[in-house]
């Protein structure tokens, strides 16, 4: 239990160090992030130390459930693959122009549409896309049009992590949780859609408060022209987006399970993007970019925590964290928790974590499990902006903009996470707590 305990507590710890003062290492021509890294060595340690029983490890890995790590990471990969394709033709790009144009010369009507196309888009999505799509963009326009990029940056970092919980594709965290107690698509959106309208309407109005004085300013340029040159990759994308999501909402009631059903969609966009190049005797660019830019160092990532968190779990932590929380004021508690845990160890790993620490709960009913898993839902979500450690995307986000020269520090950070999250979390656990 204590080469468990102390392992998983020195590579989170190890995990924000790199991710602060080393987010990336360069290997010849390839830039290698290093969050992973520590990650990866824990689980070799859990591994060698015999903390973790083999055997078991091996039957979670290949187990036919909606637990299996691999199915999760699947599901994940293969949506983000969709959505990076699209990024690549152009479509968030020529979008964020539209949105600047409907805009005209008020910053108040600018925030407003924003701050709504970030959150239509992010639902479909994937929060980290959007974010670190729009965020050059912005910069870019903000400087040309001399005013404030920070109300934008922030309101776009916010929309994204809240409205992120309405689908189970639009954070990793939801698809690990709610495929480990077998939420399906369908079912996680009747619950989830009323608390994450909830939380950003209240997230908005909180953004609104703050940055209303720096909004009064008129914009001194128009957005530039965006077009999109590849429009049959385009409309294809979009249709394999479109059905994808019908598929996935439906797959429970004909059998099929939702990581099939976004790998047989990216299979078919892949096959189609080539066809498309093809035909019109291009290389295919956008394929190859949206193949390099896919998240293939989650693959470690997610696998060694597995292991830690399983090493965590076979010598009785996760059940003595779950004594401590009990079965009482259950939306509350692990809402909260798994809020602050997100800043502490970063929400991809509190969500491996939290999954083991909820299987107690099954004595008291299946009620308090819900409760649980949406309540840590929650929590993983937003609690990505309350500090930059809550998630991945945050140290990333805070890289972006130092290229950018835009001054927003932890402080900065911090300061505006705390301002709106606080209340955004409140919201969306007291909807929560009234629909369960």
């Amino acid at each position: 239990m204590l080469i468990s305990l102390i392992t998983a507590i020195a590579v989170c710890l190890s995990i924000i160090l790199l991710a602060v003062f080393l987010s990336q290492i360069k290997l010849g021509k390839v830039r290698v992030d290093t969050y992973w890294l520590a990650a990866f060595l824990g689980a070799v340690v859990i591994l060698i130390s015999g903390s973790v029983n083999a055997g078991e490890l091996f039957s979670k890995m290949t187990d036919n459930s909606s637990v299996n790590p691999i199915k999760i990471l699947v599901l994940f990969i293969s949506m983000t693959v969709i959505s990076v394709v699209l990024d690549e033709v152009g479509f968030f790009r020529y979008l964020a122009s539209r949105s600047l144009s409907l805009a005209k010369k008020s910053q108040v009507r600018l925030f407003v549409i924003l701050y709504l196309t970030v959150s239509v888009l992010t639902v479909f999505t994937s929060n980290d896309i959007i974010v670190l799509t729009f965020t050059p963009f912005i910069c870019y326009f903000a400087k040309n049009a001399n005013i404030d990029p920070r109300p934008y940056l922030f309101a776009e970092f916010a929309a994204a992590n809240t409205m992120s919980m309405t689908f189970i594709i639009g954070n990793p965290t939801n698809i690990y949780i709610a495929s480990s107690y077998g939420v399906n698509f369908a079912e996680y959106a009747a619950v989830m859609i009323l608390p994450t309208l909830a939380g950003s309407a209240v997230a908005f109005l909180a953004l609104f408060l703050i940055f209303r004085k720096r909004l009064a300013a008129p914009v001194s340029v128009t957005a530039e022209k965006v077009t999109i040159d590849n429009k049959p990759l385009l409309y294809m994308g979009l249709s394999v987006l479109a059905v994808c999501t019908v598929f996935l909402a439906i797959g429970s009631y004909i059998g099929v399970e939702m990581w099939l059903v976004s790998l047989i969609s990216v299979v078919f966009l892949l096959l189609a993007a080539l066809v498309v190049s093809a035909a019109r005797k291009t290389r295919p660019t956008e394929l190859a970019n949206a193949l390099k830019r896919a998240p293939w160092q989650l693959i470690p990532f997610v696998l060694s925590m597995f292991v830690i968190i399983l090493g965590l779990t076979q010598n009785g932590v996760t059940d003595a964290i779950n004594s401590w929380l009990g079965s009482d004021n259950t939306v509350l508690k692990y809402g909260v928790s798994s809020f602050l845990a997100s800043n502490l160890i970063n929400n991809i790993p509190m969500s491996v974590l939290f999954c083991p620490i909820i299987q107690p709960l099954a004595a008291f009913g299946g009620e308090t499990v819900s409760q649980a898993v949406y309540a840590t839902v929650v929590g993983s979500n937003i609690g990505a902006y309350l500090t930059p450690v809550g998630a991945l995307a945050g140290i990333m986000w805070l890289s972006l903009l130092k290229k950018h020269k835009v001054k927003f520090g932890y402080a900065d950070f911090i300061k505006y996470g705390f301002a709106v999250s606080i209340p955004s979390l409140a919201a969306t656990l007291l909807i929560l707590g009234l629909i369960l």
